[in-house]
């Protein structure tokens, strides 16, 4: 089973991207989200990744983190939800609004998803509202306003990620990661040194 990609960015299309990994392309369907944040051809890139085997189809699905992840296979163990419309969800709502839409029995915010209707939409939202409130998210996704609060140890983190380079979409992912293992009231520093590990891993 492959479970992550570290390579270069090779071709990107409209739900999908190659990464080569030592000279072998892996082809991996994405949402737009995850698309946006891989950045441009020639990019050093690593896509979590969930494969999917049917009678007819074997695939790779790609993510920017586990916690994107995570939501995917919640999202397609409700009936109704294959992979094409987890990855619609995705493409439409961050993990984090996900969440509060689940949370908060907000269907509507889920059915503006291509492809979700208001029966589906309910269905998500009803069945994953006892688990959103444990799911880890990913803070602000590209043109989201960040979700850590400004000022928090956790966009202090990200703040710190991109001064020494890294890309917005790539230091949100990292300190999401610490603040996971962490816990929430992590201290700065080791959110940094945990974070910087991620990044750079």
């Amino acid at each position: 089973m492959i479970a992550k990609l570290t390579g270069m960015l090779d071709e990107t299309g409209p739900d999908w991207a190659v990464v080569d990994v030592n000279g072998v392309g892996y082809l991996v369907h994405c949402s737009a989200r995850t698309l946006d944040q891989l950045g441009i051809r020639g990019d050093k890139v690593v896509v979590y990744t969930e494969m999917q085997v049917s009678e007819t189809d074997q695939r790779l699905i790609g993510f920017t983190s586990g916690a994107e992840r995570d939501w995917f296979r919640l999202l397609t163990a409700v009936q109704g939800v294959g992979s094409k419309v987890a990855l619609a969800i995705l493409s439409a709502l961050t993990t984090e609004e996900l969440q509060r839409a689940c949370a908060g029995g907000d269907s509507a915010m889920v059915a503006r998803a291509n492809g979700v209707g208001p029966k589906l939409a309910s269905r998500i939202v009803n069945e994953l509202k006892e688990k959103a409130g444990g799911m880890a998210t990913v803070p602000g996704g590209p043109g989201m306003a960040p979700s850590a609060p400004a000022g928090s140890s956790s966009a202090d983190a990200v703040s710190a990620l991109q001064n020494l380079g890294f890309k917005p979409a790539v230091a949100s992912a990292a300190v999401a990661h610490a603040m996971g293992e962490l816990g929430e009231d992590a201290d700065l520093n080791d959110l940094v040194r945990v974070a910087l590990k991620k990044a750079a891993g």
